[in-house]
């Protein structure tokens, strides 16, 4: 059964009520925050991935912030940050920004919903799945850049080319 065909039973077309479900499709561990929020735990190849997507009635936005923990040494961030530009460069369904006084590695997208428009189950699927490839592609190049002496053309070498599979 696809994941529309799950849908068409109920009257769920609040984004987070969307989410909810798919959490409890997928087996995610999950708790929802407000009406307007959740936060999840996806557990990827190189770790566990903390998701949060929030519905924005006003700007009617759906923002899903996709997070892991990193602290890397002082002296690392300006090649920290330059990987950071390299790898925003070779993606187009959202960024990488590093949050320094929380030490947290940030993917953020925003999908806009303008017009009364609606997110289908598929389509915050792919959301999060494309969140957690992004995170699984450049997780080694992270690494590699805080705790070695890889520059950052080097360690962007080890980026997996494609990740392959689902969240």
């Amino acid at each position: 059964m696809s994941l529309t065909e799950d849908f068409l039973t109920g009257d769920e077309s609040h984004p987070i009520d969307i989410v909810e479900t798919l959490a409890e499709h997928h087996a995610w561990e999950f708790d929802r925050v407000t009406d307007d929020q959740i936060a999840m735990a996806v557990e990827g190849q190189w770790r566990t991935y903390s998701l949060t997507l929030a519905w924005s009635a006003s700007d009617e936005t759906l923002r899903l912030i996709c997070t892991f923990e990193m602290e890397p040494p002082t002296s690392r961030m300006g090649a920290l940050f330059d990987v950071l530009n390299r790898c925003n460069d070779l993606v187009w369904t959202g960024a990488f920004t590093y949050w320094a006084e929380q030490k947290l590695m940030v993917w953020r997208y925003g999908l806009l919903l303008a017009g009364g428009h609606t997110a289908g189950p598929e389509q915050i699927d792919q959301l999060i799945g494309q969140a957690v490839m992004a995170c699984e592609r450049f997780y080694p190049a992270f690494q590699l850049v805080s705790w070695s002496d890889h520059s950052p053309a080097s360690a962007m070498k080890v980026a997996i080319a494609e990740a392959y599979g689902r969240a």
